[in-house]
């Protein structure tokens, strides 16, 4: 095995490519120094320089990264099981290595001068991003104009691109636009700190102020591109079919992984502490074991349970869309639905998970050093999320399975 520190010399192209127990061993590895500064990442607003070295040091942002510009090319499915265990230490941590990495994976569906825009002169690059086509594009000789503001960039301090979302001109219906992502350098855009919340608060998820920047042509992937998996960057990596999954069949993965691992954490944390704590009230009785409760048993059941269906269902949805495509299938608007169905219910889970646990933390519960706490809080800001909102992508499905048109991002 190799460990972190040496991980630092190792060139990126002689490096043999690791598999999801040599990965899973190198999260184990800098897990604690990260649940460490859990605290203070919430404090600070933004996820530490320390933890994205760390992250970078054992190949973090390569997992699905092409292996052309020095990734490994693992599926989805190995990224978001490793973002679970991450979370467990950091959920504002685990929200925006997991989004800078699988940003690696959706700047390979550009096509290949805008990653070598991207990775050439930088092979470290990342890419934070901003999902919401807040502005109309002007459409100029080679190019685009962009003015704006972008919110929501989760981890913007720690990048060095975003996928700015717009609205572009239709070039066959006049006065129609089209959405679709551009890339645009940290040097063009300025970063107004606009985050001030009570969950997932070290994801720095800050607002981009764009100012007439240029971006050259071939520095945009539009959505419908995306969304199909039919994309510039799918035919150049025909050989890995991976690349032709549809991006919200994967992305959004990644953002309920937080949830999950942040759920997963606050259990062994609960644990920990429970199996061992005394009653101290007169409510309760004195010196009492509340591992003795029945009512503590079943929440650590129903907690337990919720966080092994998750991962079940959010690891089973993303190894079924692979082996589809590698199979020489299409996914189908189902299967895009039924990942979308996957994603939010297993995020409702999580939720679930932390309440039952923080609901009888007591009155230590609610320091907010307190882990079990900042879970609750950090998957309930999942939740909020537009794309893991339950009753949004729930009814969707719903629509599907009662013979409707869905209505929603799929």
């Amino acid at each position: 095995m190799v460990s972190v520190a040496q991980l630092k010399d190792v060139p990126a192209q002689a490096a043999p490519r690791p598999d999801l127990a040599e990965l899973r061993s190198r999260v184990a590895q800098i897990a604690p120094q990260i649940k460490a500064r859990a605290h203070n990442t919430e404090k600070a607003g933004r996820v530490p320089e320390e933890n994205i070295t760390a992250l970078r040091n054992i190949g973090y942002f390569d997992i699905v990264k092409p292996v052309m510009f020095g990734g490994y090319e693992h599926d989805f499915d190995v990224l978001v099981e490793l973002n679970i265990e991450l979370a467990k230490s950091c959920a504002s941590t685990a929200w925006v290595g997991g989004l800078l990495a699988a940003h690696q994976w959706l700047i390979a569906g550009f096509p290949e001068s805008a990653q070598r825009d991207v990775w050439d002169s930088n092979p470290d690059a990342v890419a934070c991003g901003s999902y919401a086509p807040a502005a109309k594009a002007t459409e100029v000789e080679g190019g685009y104009r962009l003015s704006g503001r972008w919110s929501f960039a989760s981890g913007c301090d720690n990048a060095q691109w975003s996928l700015c979302a717009a609205l572009l001109p239709s070039k066959t219906d006049s006065g129609q636009f089209a959405p679709a992502f551009l890339l645009v350098p940290a040097s063009d855009y300025v970063i107004d700190d606009t985050w001030n919340v009570v969950g997932l608060s070290g994801t720095g998820s800050k607002t981009l102020v764009l100012d007439d920047v240029f971006v050259p042509a071939h520095r945009l992937l539009s959505f419908a591109d995306t969304t199909s998996g039919k994309t510039p960057g799918a035919a150049l990596y025909a050989a890995n079919p991976a690349f032709s999954i549809p991006m919200l069949s994967n992305i959004p993965s990644c953002l309920a992984s937080t949830a999950v691992g942040a759920a997963a954490g606050a259990l062994e944390d609960y644990l920990a502490v429970t199996a061992r704590r005394v009653t101290r009230g007169a409510v309760a009785g004195h010196n009492n074991r509340m591992a003795e409760f029945p009512t503590i048993q079943l929440r650590v059941a129903e907690s337990t349970a919720s966080v092994d269906a998750a991962r079940e269902v959010l690891l089973r949805d993303l190894r079924d869309r692979a082996a589809t495509i590698r199979a020489g299938n299409p996914i189908s608007v189902e299967d895009r639905i039924v990942s979308r169905r996957g994603q939010a219910f297993s995020v409702a889970l999580a939720i679930r998970a932390s309440e039952a646990l923080n609901a009888s933390t007591g009155g230590l519960g609610l320091d907010l050093s307190n882990p079990v706490q900042r879970a609750w809080r950090d998957a309930n800001a999942v939740g909020r999320h537009i794309s893991m909102n339950w009753d949004a992508v729930g009814t969707m499905y719903g629509q599907l399975a009662l013979g409707l048109t869905p209505q929603g991002q799929y």
